[in-house]
């Protein structure tokens, strides 16, 4: 069994070794204290020392969480229109204040008949400039619709009709063929046009926002089915929004983007004063 032995102490007292002792020539071998240098701290690729960089605190970490959380809530929303936290809220349309809807009618003079609309069984006036018409089933129209998220449009066509381009900016907009054919078609954000002729029964689909049309290109009459995820979607009928706006837009505006002469512009906004 070797010895152990404690060889050498520091000033303060401190054992600076402790371990066997091994006979050599008779004298014994002890250990010489030198002192240890200084580990230099361990640097990063920029030379500055892990010791001296900043590592966020938990605090900081959770608000970073809790902002990203914040971020991405409006990606779980995928209706046009607020979710309703009743079981309805018919609109009181002679209310004389309103905040991005209609208040409600007290739920005291709500009746049966405010559920049902019969206004897209009434054919439309098709005898106008374009051959359309469309009959809105909407919050200004229905009122039971109010934060329900849900609309629908009636459009007649006359043989030659057109629903000129327009746009819807607050919903989506899907239809289905009930007579006649239709050459339907929008027009993306990045100018490419799609459009396909269908026939009674075939549905469609237009994206929010983008601008669209139909055209009746069937012989006789023809008639669509709208529905939209808005209780109110508007609609941008680019004819009258850039000809027969309030105040009008100036001349040289549309005759420099339509690279036309004055006088075209005059003669397009005289078709739409009335």
């Amino acid at each position: 069994m070797i010895k152990m032995k404690t060889c050498g102490v520091s000033r303060r007292g401190k054992v600076l070794y402790k371990g066997p002792l091994f006979p050599t020539s008779g004298v014994s071998q002890y250990l010489i204290y030198k002192k240890e240098k200084k580990k230099k701290p361990i640097t990063s690729k920029n030379q500055k020392p892990i010791a001296a960089m900043k590592i966020p605190s938990t605090s900081h970490v959770h608000m970073l969480s809790y902002l990203v959380v914040l971020l991405l809530l409006p990606l779980l929303s995928f209706a046009a229109d607020p979710d309703s936290l009743q079981d309805f809220c018919v609109a009181d349309l002679s209310a004389s204040i309103s905040v991005n809807g209609f208040p409600c009618k007290p739920a005291s003079e709500v009746t049966s008949d405010d559920f049902f609309f019969d206004g897209l069984t009434k054919v439309g006036d098709t005898s106008n400039i374009f051959g359309s018409n469309v009959t809105g089933g909407n919050v200004l129209t229905f009122p039971a619709l109010n934060t329900l998220g849900i609309s629908m449009n009636r459009v007649d066509f006359a043989p030659g009709g057109v629903n000129p381009p327009h746009s819807h900016p607050r919903a989506t907009e899907s239809g289905v063929i009930i007579e006649g054919k239709l050459l339907v078609g929008f027009v993306t954000t990045g100018n490419v046009y799609h459009s396909k002729v269908l026939t009674a029964g075939q549905m469609f689909v237009i994206p929010k926002g983008l601008v669209h049309f139909q055209k009746n290109v069937g012989v006789g009459k023809a008639l669509t089915i709208a529905a939209f995820n808005s209780q109110l979607p508007g609609a941008v009928v680019l004819p009258f929004t850039l000809f027969a706006s309030t105040p009008s837009i100036p001349d040289d505006v549309l005759t420099r983007a339509f690279q036309v002469e004055e006088k075209v512009v005059e003669s397009i906004k005289s078709k739409f004063s009335s």
